[in-house]
Formats: structure tokens, C-alpha cells, sequence
């Protein structure tokens, strides 16, 4: 029964397969690995294909690259770069738990950045 009422509501909507690709707006510093160096980033929004940065260096589209957050290691390519925005596709998909533990981590950082203000 359970199953038939998940596919009844994603037949009611063309974008339901979508939704797990949603951007989540984060603030997450990171690093940015690429050729050989090591570049301070800011994650701007994540999904489990990929992620936008505030990127202080230019690398060409295509590059293959290391998104450091910390616990986890990504390894993507730049798929685009715009006013030093830059992003990223993960070679594999982000599984949810570790998408949800970065949000968090932003959360987290976020509310203890409102309370010293």
C-alpha cells in the first residue's frame, strides 16, 4: 500500500523525481583542491549531484578537482565558472546522510554565528 501511495503522488507531479536534486543554500568553508594546490572556498548551495562555490581562483571547465569539507573528500569537475562563483559535479552522488550532515554543519555554524552578533 505504502508503495502505491509514493507513485500515485509523483504522478501527480512531473518534477517529483527532481526534488532529491534540490539546492540546499549553505555556508560552508571548504577547500578546493585542483592541480597541485590547495585554494580556502565557501560553499554556497549543495545538492548530491554537486555544489556552487565562492572560488577566489579561475580553473577551466572540465578540470577534475577535490572538495575538501572536512570529514568528507569530493572528487568532481568544474562543470562552470561565472565572477569567481564556480560549479562543481561530483563524480558520485552525495548519499543522503552525507548531504544532511553538511547541512547540518551549516545550521550549526550559522546559528552560532546569529548568537555572537
Amino acid at each position: 500500500m505504502m508503495a502505491s501511495t509514493v507513485s500515485s503522488a509523483q504522478d501527480g507531479n512531473p518534477y517529483a523525481d527532481r526534488r532529491i536534486y534540490s539546492r540546499v543554500p549553505v555556508a560552508l568553508p571548504a577547500f578546493l583542491q585542483a592541480n597541485g594546490e590547495r585554494h580556502a572556498v565557501q560553499i554556497l548551495d549543495l545538492s548530491p549531484a554537486g555544489a556552487k562555490l565562492d572560488c577566489p581562483v579561475s580553473l577551466l571547465v572540465g578540470t577534475a578537482v577535490i572538495l575538501d569539507c572536512g570529514t568528507l573528500g569530493l572528487t568532481a569537475v568544474v562543470r562552470w565558472q561565472s565572477a569567481g562563483v564556480m560549479g562543481l559535479c561530483f563524480d558520485s552522488e552525495l548519499h543522503a546522510r552525507e548531504a544532511s550532515a553538511l547541512i547540518e554543519r551549516s545550521r550549526a555554524m550559522e546559528a552560532r554565528m546569529t548568537k555572537r552578533k
